[in-house]
């Protein structure tokens, strides 16, 4: 179930870096203008004013134990993905012994690893103009998981697994093929799912036929 994130006040919000000052006087008004110039996204707020309409879900909450002098403590560790459902996604986790704290910590650290993807339709089953799924095939991979998506005809849905939907539909793609090879891990799907995403922007289109 996908929640929308806290409300932000961009007035009380005193930015840290260059780019954060930029994005509080108006010189920054996209993602993408940040991502040009290479630079990453150490404040989280930078995203909070650009992209306001931030979705989150939670795609796991496991209970760790860590040992220290006195003794064993309970720790949670919550993965989620963040996204508009336009072209933007990002995965975060976060640790803490209280489950919404350990959110708070993971969708601070998705907003600094927030992407944005091309959409299309490269599917030869369609070639349509509306962007609903993606140009290309496309591949990614963490640790021993490797995600391959594929362009997809219009209606067709998210042909994925649990992990690899849910971070799809939180990019904005709705229709697309896919499979997982090793995908037993859920962190290094999503991952390699964020990767392969992330590989449309450094891939070449195809050439017309």
């Amino acid at each position: 179930m996908t929640e929308k994130l806290k409300s932000f006040d961009k007035e009380a919000w005193t930015p840290k870096t260059e780019i954060g000052r930029k994005v509080k006087a108006g010189e920054i008004s996209a993602v993408e203008q940040i991502f040009e110039i290479g630079k990453p996204i150490i404040e989280p707020e930078i995203v909070n004013v650009l992209l306001p309409d931030l979705e989150f879900e939670t795609l796991s909450v496991n209970s760790t134990q860590r040992v220290t002098d006195s003794g064993k403590r309970n720790q949670f560790r919550v993965v989620i993905v963040i996204g508009d459902h336009k072209g933007h996604v990002g995965l975060g986790v976060g640790k803490s012994v209280e489950i919404a704290p350990a959110i708070d910590y993971a969708t601070r650290n998705a907003k600094k690893n927030i992407i944005s993807i091309k959409t299309g339709c490269g599917s030869w089953e369609c070639k349509c103009a509306v962007k609903h799924s993606l140009p290309q095939k496309t591949d990614g991979k963490e640790g021993s998981t490797v995600v391959t998506l594929k362009p997809a005809p219009r209606g067709l849905g998210l042909a994925a697994n649990h992990t690899v939907r849910k971070v799809l539909a939180m990019a904005g793609v709705k229709d697309v093929w896919s499979s997982v090879q090793n995908g037993g891990n859920l962190y290094n799907t999503a991952v390699a799912t964020i990767r392969a995403l992330e590989n449309l922007n450094t891939t070449k289109p195809p050439a017309a036929s």
